[in-house]
């Protein structure tokens, strides 16, 4: 199962516009060109947030002034320092598609690189959604005092922990979390809301006054489905699977030429996506398969329709895609004898291992 899970396929239901800074205004020739580059995002401070594409030399991709870093989600991503001498911080501020439904429950999730040049890292990254826009003339952190005085309507604050990867200076590492809305909030802020003194961090290198400043990059918010909400966080203590195991989607069953997923099925992939998120070192590949109708062609297509929408769901869910292969089979490995109808509604599957990283 050798074919990794693109990372577009998010961008139909995600919030967040221009989620992966493609869309651009000119390319970036200077230092804190961000505000005036990119599309659909601001800056709520006076911090000066950088952008990178490869379009250019001096804020190019993979380098740049701060170090190297591959632009794998497109061409470009953002750069800010979440933590620097004298509580400098540099922020994100974007529009989201729609306002959020009360009550709702959402998935959030982003891809961070510690830049090469950094002394420091942090544990935690601080996100902030609010009714309407801001814009507080400071360099230093957007601390409760200063938004207190926005009188936001509907605020929702957010910490996303970064235990395991917080100093990854090679690799793009997915941030996630969950979270029910208040309601009416259409603005999402990513920064660091804490001063140094409160910030968790830990130095990584000897140099300094270099901070921590990271490379941020493919930016997804979406709605989970209701009939989900009531399941998602919840653990699963009694549920284990076995490793190296071939095990079948119990309740993930496509009709004849569908590749949709539906509540039902929803329900056990969200199980699984919980079982993956508390158990580190874990991965699992994905198989897709159809019946033996039509030509080869066709059902191989189908079959690999049928694993990606599995991927992308448990994706959706927080999984990191680093955890997920897809492949699809077409009508090759059936587990009956494409006989009757009730064989091929059986062959019309998807099949999942779990094994270690």
């Amino acid at each position: 199962m050798g074919f990794f899970f693109s990372q577009t396929v998010f961008y139909s239901q995600n919030l967040v516009l221009n989620p992966s800074f493609e869309k651009f205004k000119k390319c970036p020739t200077q230092l804190g060109s961000f505000n005036k580059n990119i599309a659909h995002w601001s800056i709520p401070t006076k911090g000066s947030t950088d952008y990178f594409n490869t379009c250019s030399k001096l804020m190019g991709a993979p380098k740049n002034f701060k170090g190297s870093q591959n632009a794998d989600f497109g061409k470009g991503y953002a750069g800010l320092f979440l933590y620097a001498p004298e509580d400098y911080r540099e922020y994100l501020q974007a529009k989201l598609n729609v306002p959020l439904k009360e009550g709702a429950l959402y998935n959030l999730s982003f891809y961070v690189s510690l830049a090469d040049k950094s002394d420091t890292a942090i544990k935690e990254f601080g996100i902030l959604l609010s009714n309407k826009a801001f814009y507080i003339p400071i360099k230093k952190e957007l601390s409760k005092m200063h938004l207190s005085k926005l009188n936001l309507e509907s605020k929702t604050n957010l910490e996303i922990g970064y235990s395991n990867f917080y100093k990854d200076t090679k690799d793009w590492v997915m941030v996630h979390t969950q979270f029910r809305a208040k309601g009416k909030e259409q603005y999402i802020t990513i920064g660091n809301f804490k001063n140094n003194d409160r910030t968790r961090k830990f130095r990584v290198k000897k140099e300094n006054q270099q901070g921590a400043y990271y490379y941020i990059d493919l930016i997804v918010l979406n709605e989970l489905p209701s009939d989900l909400k009531s399941d998602t966080n919840l653990p699963n203590p009694k549920i284990e699977y076995e490793l190296e195991e071939i095990h079948v989607f119990k309740s993930v069953h496509f009709s004849f030429n569908v590749s949709e997923i539906d509540c039902i099925a929803k329900k056990e992939l969200v199980k699984i996506a919980t079982y993956l998120r508390e158990n580190e070192g874990l991965k699992i590949s994905i198989s897709g398969h159809t019946d033996a109708i039509g030509k080869e062609g066709y059902n191989q297509v189908l079959s690999n329709n049928r694993a990606k929408a599995v991927a992308e769901f448990l994706a959706g869910l927080g999984v990191s895609l680093e955890k997920i292969q897809w492949k699809g089979y077409g009508s090759s490995v059936p587990l009956k004898e494409n006989i009757t109808n009730k064989n091929k509604s059986k062959n019309r599957r998807v099949e999942f291992t779990i094994t270690k990283e």
